[in-house]
């Protein structure tokens, strides 16, 4: 089967690899079908170094798959069946994992994709209970699309920042893929949305999504463009991916108890703080990282009806590799691009 791995930095090769045994005890075989890239294939990518990683090493941190064999004791799932796939793999037994906090695994064995073989080769075993089940209407890129773009999505706007009806809130980076999914969550919630882009270009499709304000960051102060729309009260809720070039201009940005929810640090991984603004201002700084599987499902099922669609800027083949991962490092995307497997 082929298979495309890292074999250093910035140089994948398509591999002829073995094909997987035959699933043991509550695993599957999975045939992956689509592979949704994001901004940490791109870390891998460059050399941005993980500590247990050892190439040769497949990439691909987030995809979806039919069911092509299941092994003895699975009952969640049915041979030709469209999944989606949680992309850590978790312990499955100790209490966070339990109680469904997924990504909270006190014993998580690696990230698929980084520590382990990732999605980006034609099958795959898998433990069935990490598989979410794609409904009707969902297809094989919105199924893809679950783990990373839309659960990640999820979980920062509703667990975490517990976003609510008739709020204002900022999103950056509205072209990136959990940008344009923050939008549809966001405006279908009942929010004011405010969002950021790199270019004009983007502007009008940001808008398409459904952002009440589009800041080109280039051209404009996004912080003073956010007290100036907001009559300088600020806002509830900034949606922070971008990292030490925007985060303290982010906390400009909020009212007094608002809420910053970050997943993400692509310009840089330390930034200083204003802790006067802080505890004065009464701000609240939360993390986030993945999602639970639960996210996974409720984002497939807001696919299904329609509720929120796929933005899907490039799909590209196993041979396009490369200048999908320069087009996604170099921000010229709006919305996601897939891999396809097939």
């Amino acid at each position: 089967m082929r298979a495309l791995q890292l074999v250093e930095d910035r140089k994948l090769v398509i591999s002829d690899l073995p094909e997987p045994d035959a699933p043991g005890p509550g695993e599957v075989t999975l045939r992956v079908k689509a592979v949704a890239l994001n901004h940490i294939d791109v870390w891998g990518w460059r050399g941005m170094a993980f500590a247990k990683r050892k190439m040769p090493l497949v990439i691909g941190a987030e995809a979806s798959g039919v069911v092509e064999a299941i092994g003895p004791g699975v009952s969640n799932v049915l041979p030709g069946q469209l999944v989606a796939v949680f992309g850590a793999r978790t312990c499955g037994l100790c209490k966070p994992c339990r109680e469904g906090r997924d990504n909270l695994c006190e014993h998580v064995g690696g990230v698929h994709g980084f520590h382990l073989d990732g999605f980006a080769q034609e099958l795959i075993n898998m433990p069935a209970r990490l598989l979410v089940p794609a409904p009707p209407g969902c297809d094989e890129v919105g199924a893809a699309l679950a783990p990373v773009t839309f659960g990640t999505v999820e979980h920062m706007l509703f667990d975490n920042a517990k976003l609510q009806p008739g709020e204002t809130i900022l999103i950056h980076a509205g072209g990136s893929g959990i940008g344009s999914a923050a939008i549809q969550l966001a405006k279908k919630t009942g929010c004011t949305v405010i969002t950021t882009v790199g270019s004009d270009d983007k502007i009008e499709r940001a808008r398409a999504l459904g952002a009440d304000h589009v800041i080109n960051y280039r051209t404009d102060r996004f912080e003073g463009m956010v007290r100036k729309i907001t009559k300088k009260k600020g806002v509830d809720v900034v949606f922070e991916h971008v990292g030490k070039d925007t985060f303290a201009a982010s906390m400009f940005c909020l009212k007094r108890g608002g809420r910053l929810v970050t997943c993400g640090s692509t310009s840089g991984v330390s930034t200083e703080v204003n802790l006067m603004m802080l505890f004065q201002q009464q701000l609240k700084l939360l993390g986030s990282f993945g999602c639970r599987m639960e996210n996974m499902a409720d984002a497939m099922q807001k696919i299904a009806r329609g509720v929120v669609q796929p933005v899907i800027d490039t799909e590209v083949r196993l041979e396009d590799i490369d200048r999908a991962l320069t087009r996604l490092e170099t921000r010229q995307v709006f919305g996601k691009i897939i891999l396809r497997m097939e």
